[in-house]
């Protein structure tokens, strides 16, 4: 008991420390920026009384104290990264402080059941912490998918219109009026920046980082070239269109004649746990060794690791790359 108590008294002293030397100092130059904005949008509302606001803000989550206190965190960083992929409103925090709560959650729900296995508890409490940020990769992979998969139509859209005469930012309102989301959404946000003044490079360079794909990047590098040197990018373009399009195929392919194997590998992942809930159903006693007994507990960490490696494993022979 003394040991969690000095434990609980070091944690806050450190988080204290912490939120002091990364939180204060960060907090002062956004209030000095802040003093600074507010003159400026002061004299410009003295100009103009019917001026818009224009300036972008940035919502702060449920849980803002933490955020403050753990934005230096790499892994939250990458997080919010992967939800703004996904396209989603939340703060990188809260989902922390959600999955965190959910792992508390499903641990004590195993020591009230009776759960002796330690190894085990910390195991399936982390697996079940981990599922919202599994939830967002999944939405992440999914808009990512259904962005590359309608990217060579808006590539094609694009280089009718140059050919057509326009110019390159006809070209990216033409993307941005005439595609189907996620592609209109991006490069509605690119023609918005560039209205607001700001140049087509960083522009662009910003949709790459929103959405991280190789042939997009190409695109991109494609149109900064020709706006760069003067080239005619317009056969590129389409060798481009013309190569995604390909590599699609040929990873629906792909999945089409791996589909028998890949059932294989998920029928063989799930019949322990499917065997393990009838046993649970029809014969509970023979499960109920498994967390009671001394071998039986070994036995049961023991197929558990084993379990969720072999799942990682064929997970990672399964993903093929195109």
């Amino acid at each position: 008991m003394f040991v969690i108590v000095a434990f609980l008294i070091f944690a806050g002293c450190f988080g204290g420390v912490a939120y002091y030397v990364w939180a204060v100092p960060q907090q002062e130059e956004e209030q000095i920026l802040a003093a600074r904005l507010r003159s400026l949008r002061g004299n410009v509302r003295s100009r103009t009384r019917s001026s818009p606001d224009l300036m972008r803000r940035e919502e702060q989550g449920v849980f803002a104290v933490l955020g403050k206190l753990f934005e230096w965190v790499a892994p939250l960083r990458r997080l919010q990264v992967y939800i703004q992929q996904a396209n989603l409103k939340f703060r990188s925090q809260d989902v922390m402080v959600v999955c965190i709560g959910i792992a508390i959650l499903v641990y004590l729900i195993e020591e009230i059941a009776g759960v002796n296995i330690l190894l085990l508890k910390l195991l399936v409490a982390g697996l079940a912490g981990y599922l919202p940020i599994f939830l967002i990769v999944r939405k992440r992979t999914s808009r990512l998918g259904k962005f590359e998969e309608n990217l060579p139509d808006a590539i094609d859209l694009f280089t009718r219109t140059m050919r057509a005469g326009h110019n390159i930012h006809s070209g990216l309102e033409t993307i941005a009026e005439e595609t189907t989301d996620p592609i209109r959404m991006e490069f509605r946000k690119v023609v918005e920046e560039m209205a607001l003044g700001q140049p087509i490079e960083p522009a662009l360079h910003s949709l790459g980082e929103r959405i991280p794909l190789l042939d997009l990047k190409f695109f991109i590098t494609g149109l900064i070239l020709q706006r760069q040197t003067g080239a005619n990018m317009v056969s590129v373009l389409e060798n481009l269109s013309t190569l995604v399009r390909e590599r699609l195929n040929m990873a629906a392919k792909m999945r089409a004649h791996t589909a028998q194997q890949r059932f294989s590998a998920a029928l063989l992942c799930l019949m322990p746990i499917v065997v393990g809930f009838g046993f649970w159903i029809l014969k509970p006693e023979y499960i109920r060794l498994l967390y009671t007994d001394p071998i039986g507990t070994k036995f049961l960490t023991y197929a558990v690791i084993s379990e969720t490696i072999g799942i990682l494993i064929i997970r990672k022979m399964s993903n093929i790359k195109v």
